[in-house]
């Protein structure tokens, strides 16, 4: 990870992420300066970056969170779930379907396994931008749960800037789970963020 100096106003940041090449300058988060130099490198834990402990990053997908994505699905195709268990209902109710998990050395920044067409999952919601670069980089369809306030974001603008971002939206927010307990309270509203994945830019389903 590169750490940035802005000359203007003198703050430290991350802006590593944008592609070089996309259209964007890189620019002072703060105060909106492109006066930016290059200050230090950073090597960071891949383990820490993907489970920082974000307060909403062990809410697990009910089986009614699957269903949708599933009549995109072609027929044939080997699905990727990278954040997934055995216990998955990603891994459960997806035909065809290789799984893998960091706590079994498989490691979503490195890993990919040799054969595999369109990747399916419920990534942690911290450090999202990393996550759907490394998706991104794979230049293969894709569908990822991901809270709809992160439309608010810069991040997805800049990701998406040359690239067509699909949503799959619901008229109700899912129930994660976490240890085993359904979360009836959720506060935020949940969209698949895809990547040539859906027949059309929005679709909206009921779960």
């Amino acid at each position: 990870m590169i750490i940035y100096l802005c000359l203007n106003c003198e703050a430290e940041h991350d802006i590593h992420c944008l592609y070089p090449g996309s259209g964007y300058v890189n620019y002072c988060p703060v105060c909106g300066s492109d006066r930016i130099q290059r200050l230090k490198e950073v090597f960071v834990d891949s383990r820490k970056v993907l489970y920082s402990g974000g307060k909403n990053d062990e809410c697990y997908t009910p089986a009614e969170g699957v269903m949708p994505i599933l009549e995109y699905i072609p027929k044939g195709k080997i699905v990727w779930c990278p954040f997934d268990t055995e216990k998955s209902n990603f891994v459960k109710l997806i035909d065809n379907c290789i799984f893998s998990h960091i706590d079994n050395g498989q490691d979503f920044y490195t890993y990919e396994p040799p054969n595999w067409d369109m990747l399916i999952s419920n990534p942690p919601y911290t450090n999202k931008r990393k996550i759907f670069e490394r998706a991104l980089s794979f230049g293969k369809p894709f569908a990822m749960l991901m809270s709809n306030t992160w439309l608010n974001d810069a991040a997805p603008k800049q990701l998406f800037y040359e690239k067509d971002l699909q949503l799959l939206m619901f008229d109700k927010r899912i129930k994660y789970s976490n240890n085993g307990i359904i979360q009836n309270k959720i506060t935020f509203s949940s969209s698949y963020y895809c990547y040539n994945f859906l027949p059309k830019q929005i679709i909206m389903a009921k779960l």
